[in-house]
């Protein structure tokens, strides 16, 4: 069993039987979850920001960590795994997008972020199919490739799938 774990910034994509894709300490940031089921691959992106205008340097380094860098890469590396190229039948679920440390929400980096993701997929045909995001709290999400099911643990707050 092979397990991909990813940080901030990182995208994943596998088709391998009993492997795992999984991403920790989602405040703000939000995991990007691809579920293809004709190939049974998933693919993650852990999202930390909304737009790479500000930082074209870190977009070089990280391709994920922008809502607008990550998208296309992650389906990019999706269709490597003989996704069909326009998404067809693709399912997506978001994870994240928390106010952490923001009571005031001044930043509303999570909703901005959400935001962003939801527009680049609008533009695409794509829309979310479950999700679980916004609260005050931080998640870890992780997918395993046979059953494809997202996830979501917290500490202090249990498991739970959507």
């Amino acid at each position: 069993m092979k397990d991909i774990v990813l940080g901030i910034g990182d995208l994943g994509v596998t088709g391998t039987p009993g492997s795992t894709i999984k991403t920790y300490a989602l405040g703000s940031c939000v995991a990007i979850v691809l579920l293809d089921p004709k190939t049974r691959s998933v693919g993650m992106a852990h999202i930390a920001l909304p737009d790479s205008a500000i930082n074209p340097e870190m977009r070089q380094k990280r391709i994920a960590y922008f809502a607008d860098s990550a998208i296309p890469a992650l389906l990019d590396a999706m269709v490597k795994t003989g996704t069909h190229p326009t998404a067809r039948g693709v399912m997506v679920k978001l994870v994240g997008g928390a106010s952490i440390m923001d009571n005031n929400q001044t930043f509303n980096i999570g909703k901005r972020n959400l935001l962003a993701i939801k527009k680049i997929l609008w533009t695409r045909g794509m829309g979310a199919l479950a999700e679980d995001t916004g609260g005050n709290f931080s998640r870890t999400v992780a997918v395993p490739v046979d059953t494809g099911e997202v996830i979501i643990s917290c500490p202090g707050r249990g498991q739970w799938k959507i």
